[in-house]
């Protein structure tokens, strides 16, 4: 497997911003969570608020993020949110574990955990913060054969197998309640900007144009069909 030397932090704010240009897409990672998480939500990597701002009817949301620019980006996008408490912290780091004193009782983690250098401590550390019976909602990119210059660049460690993340999670204290492949035309764009155009980056055309023609055709077909493969994996795990 190529490992990136890169860390988190080179996911930039411009790459966060690029994806404000997929809003649907976004509306459809928030119906697919919904159904997965109560109503004190901790997310992870909450980065510019693309998905934080489908949080904010819940009683409360706990944003935590490695880069101190997007939590500042975070008090600029949603002040005066009595609900919202933003944080800048590692989920690797020891003191993550303090977030119990804010009783969520699930985590959404999007996009993600590749980032993490050791996704087995993230989720250790998730592990410990939740109740007895908390999830964690994930959305991890999937097939190793995938992995290409665009994940080089944006830091990403691995790419995902529904395999692996069942191993992942009976080693870190979860059952895994959901498992299933999303975005199956991401697979195909993915496969060709990585392997066939070596692209290290989505233009901002490509993201339109998957966001306005794609993602409506996809959440509407794969709401009663589970594809047997795609770009992403969705994963509700469930702490024992």
């Amino acid at each position: 497997m190529k490992v990136s030397a890169a860390t988190t932090t080179e996911y930039t704010i411009r790459d966060q911003e690029r994806m404000q240009l997929a809003p649907r897409y976004f509306r459809w990672q928030a119906e697919l969570a919904e159904a997965a998480i109560g109503d004190r939500v901790l997310e992870i990597g909450c980065g510019v608020g693309n998905f934080t701002q489908h949080l904010l009817k819940k009683s409360l949301v706990v944003a935590v993020d490695i880069e101190g620019s997007c939590i500042d980006r975070m008090a600029e996008a949603f002040p005066g949110c009595p609900n919202l408490v933003t944080c800048r912290l590692d989920v690797q780091d020891p003191d993550f574990i303090a977030l119990r004193r804010y009783d969520v009782d699930s985590i959404v983690c999007l996009n993600v955990l590749e980032h993490v250098r050791d996704d087995a401590l993230a989720l250790r550390h998730m592990h410990a913060v939740l109740p007895s019976g908390g999830r964690v909602v994930l959305i991890v990119p999937a097939f190793e054969a995938l992995y290409g210059p665009i994940d080089r660049r944006l830091g990403h460690f691995r790419r995902y197998s529904k395999r692996s993340v069942r191993a992942l999670a009976r080693s870190t204290g979860y059952a895994a309640v959901s498992l299933r492949y999303m975005n199956v035309i991401g697979f195909f764009g993915w496969h060709m900007n990585a392997h066939l155009l070596r692209y290290t980056e989505q233009s901002a055309s490509q993201i339109r144009i998957f966001d306005r023609c794609c993602v409506p055709v996809m959440r509407r077909i794969e709401s009663w069909l589970a594809p047997p493969f795609g770009q992403s994996l969705f994963v509700v795990l469930e702490k024992i």
